[in-house]
């Protein structure tokens, strides 16, 4: 993967979860204008975006309403923004330390969304429900950190059986988060399983069974490419049938 030497093409994915400030949004608006790569970075970094949400997205239950309708009237409005007067190092590092909170923020704002708030689910479900609120939120945060890695980096695909995939992968963390859409039941006693192509030996990377995003297991540090086939129940120490894809690693 390429490192940029400019600090302008590291803001693609903080541009595309909406965590930059107002003057830092224009300023990557004019950059844009002339990088063709940093609009087409911040075009797949929205798409991929929308898809997590979307996979994970499920309706709040309906007391959500009405809770939040009474509640309304106790909740202390913010002050205004005052603009500070401080020294030009101050955005800047305002801006740094929003970007390397991005993660964690679209971790909540994510699980917020789908979920419909964790306080609903300890009244309504109990423990068993909070438990999975945790790993929700555990894989949220290894997903979100992914896509906001300043090297990130994203491909997209389409496999044999019509499912639209995509890789975001970042060589710093030595990871790499898969998305998948439009993905055909994997039918009676099979899995989708997830592979990670080290020069032909296909190492197993993990399992999806429907649509939504896993972070692979394995290290794709020297990977070529992320592979998916069609496998029984529980997965197979090395593919049984042809890739559905094979798809190379972003660099």
């Amino acid at each position: 993967m390429k490192h940029h030497a400019s600090d302008a093409h590291t803001l693609a994915a903080a541009y595309a979860l909406g965590a930059l400030e107002d003057g830092e949004r224009k300023a990557f608006d004019a950059h844009m204008e002339a990088c063709e790569a940093c609009r087409q970075e911040a075009a797949e970094f929205e798409e991929t975006t929308a898809r997590l949400a979307a996979a994970v997205a499920q309706p709040p239950p309906a007391a959500v309403k009405a809770q939040v309708m009474a509640a309304i009237d106790g909740v202390r409005q913010l002050p205004p923004r005052i603009p500070t007067t401080g020294s030009a190092s101050v955005p800047a590092l305002g801006g740094m330390l929003r970007r390397r909170a991005l993660p964690l923020a679209l971790a909540a704002s994510v699980v917020a969304a789908a979920l419909g708030g964790v306080a609903v689910w300890q009244e309504q479900n109990g423990r068993e429900l909070q438990q999975q609120a945790r790993q929700v939120q555990r894989q949220l945060d290894a997903v979100s950190s992914v896509l906001a890695a300043p090297d990130a980096r994203t491909v997209h695909g389409r496999a044999a059986n019509g499912a639209v995939t995509t890789v975001v992968a970042s060589e710093r963390q030595n990871k790499a988060v898969f998305t998948a859409g439009n993905l055909p039941a994997p039918g009676a006693g099979k899995t989708y399983q997830l592979w990670l192509d080290h020069g032909g030996t296909m190492r197993p990377a993990g399992f999806i069974d429907h649509d939504g995003t896993v972070v692979l297991t394995g290290s794709p540090a020297e990977a070529g490419a992320v592979g998916l086939t069609l496998e029984p129940a529980g997965g197979s120490p090395q593919p049984t049938t042809a890739p559905l894809m094979l798809m190379t690693l972003p660099a």
